[in-house]
C-alpha cells in the first residue's frame, strides 16, 4: 500500500499553502459584468483604474455598464 499511501499524502499536500503563499491579499472577492463576463477581482479596482457609478461600484472597461459584486467561497480565492 505504500503507493496508495504516497498519492494519499501527495493530494493531501496539494490543498495545503505555505505562509506567505498568496490568498491573503484582503480579496473578499470580484466584480463581474453580466452582460460581457468580464471579472476584477475588488482588490485590482482602482489599480486597474476603472470609473464607478454614483453608488460606488465600478464600471466594467469593456461595455460601461455597472459590475456586480461576488463574496468569494472558500479558501480565500477570489475566483
Amino acid at each position: 500500500m505504500g503507493l496508495l499511501d504516497t498519492v494519499s499524502e501527495v493530494l493531501a499536500n496539494s490543498t495545503q499553502r505555505a505562509p506567505g503563499d498568496g490568498g491573503d491579499d484582503g480579496s473578499a472577492g470580484s466584480y463581474w459584468c453580466d452582460d460581457c463576463t468580464v471579472r476584477v477581482r475588488d482588490v485590482d479596482v482602482d489599480d486597474e483604474g476603472l470609473d464607478r457609478d454614483p453608488d460606488g461600484a465600478p464600471l466594467c472597461p469593456n461595455c460601461a455598464a455597472p459590475m456586480r459584486f461576488e463574496h468569494a467561497g472558500g479558501s480565500g480565492c477570489a475566483c
